[in-house]
């Protein structure tokens, strides 16, 4: 009776291990399931990125806001009746702890 059991496991065993461990077993459905989601997530962001640049394309075609804004901030435009006004920086100077009225 023993040795029935063990060769009834033995074969279960043998059957079995086709289906976790060879081709297209449980393991390798489960890399290419974790591949495929890596992807999903991949081409969500892509897809998310298409959005906002066919975006950008459809305002440049359509409002001239958009070109109007470009102009400003990528080449320094401004319009033939306003004024233009540059505001510096002015780093401020470190003073040193020495009493200025010796």
């Amino acid at each position: 009776m023993r040795l029935l059991t063990l060769a009834l496991i033995a074969t279960i065993v043998a059957l079995q291990s086709p289906l976790w461990f060879g081709k297209r077993g449980w393991l390798e459905v489960h890399q290419l399931e974790a591949k495929v989601e890596a992807h999903r997530a991949t081409n969500e962001g892509l897809r998310m990125r298409n959005a906002a640049l066919d975006a950008e394309v459809r305002d440049l075609k359509e409002g001239y806001e958009a070109i109007e804004e470009r102009a400003r901030a990528e080449l320094g435009m401004i319009r033939r009746d306003e004024v233009f006004f540059q505001v510096l920086d002015v780093p401020k100077k470190v003073t040193a702890a020495v009493d200025p009225h010796r």
